[in-house]
């Protein structure tokens, strides 16, 4: 064969294995995420882990989390829209040793300075405790209970757990912290 012909077909070989690797099931698995992204105009209720469009999407796998979807969304949502009781509900997971000061600690990461969530904390996606104490403070907060009743209900609940609570901070007297829908 000819030289002159097999540098053509050199460079058409090298072609196809560059794109080839371009695209890997990585490259596609991180299209996916950008097509589901809140940026894109794919329809929210397409995708599992939308809430509302005020709120960034849910952390990858919280369909296959420790609880079904509507309870993973219910409690994500609740620690979002409602830090003046989730910041006075304690966790009894161990998560104080990561840093958790509250239950709120185990849902949400980030939050700006309007208190805008920024990012989601994925611990709640592994551990039942931390997803059961939030479904119960939801729970009782629709069912019109305050704060303080929350927290007394929960502790009493999870007061057994050998690896105690967060250090979280008992709510204040008064009216904002004692009337749940105020």
């Amino acid at each position: 064969m000819n030289s002159r012909y097999l540098l053509p077909i050199g460079y058409l070989v090298a072609t196809v294995a560059i794109v080839a690797v371009a695209v890997s099931p990585d490259t596609v698995s991180a299209t996916a995420q950008i097509k589901t992204s809140p940026m894109t105009s794919q329809k929210p209720n397409t995708d599992p882990r939308y809430i509302a469009a005020d709120l960034p999407l849910l952390p990858m796998g919280v369909d296959r989390a420790v609880r079904p979807l509507v309870v993973m969304r219910a409690t994500y949502e609740f620690a979002a829209r409602h830090p003046e009781v989730m910041h006075y509900v304690p966790c009894f997971c161990g998560c104080g040793q990561m840093g958790h000061k509250d239950n709120h600690d185990c849902f949400v990461s980030a939050r700006n300075s309007t208190n805008k969530v920024l990012g989601w904390e994925t611990h709640a996606l592994v551990c039942e405790i931390c997803v059961d104490v939030a479904y119960q403070a939801w729970q009782m907060f629709n069912s019109g209970s305050n704060v303080t009743t929350i927290r007394g209900a929960i502790e009493k609940k999870y007061a057994d757990r050998v690896s105690g609570h967060t250090n979280t901070p008992m709510p204040p007297k008064g009216r904002g912290a004692t009337h749940a829908h105020d």
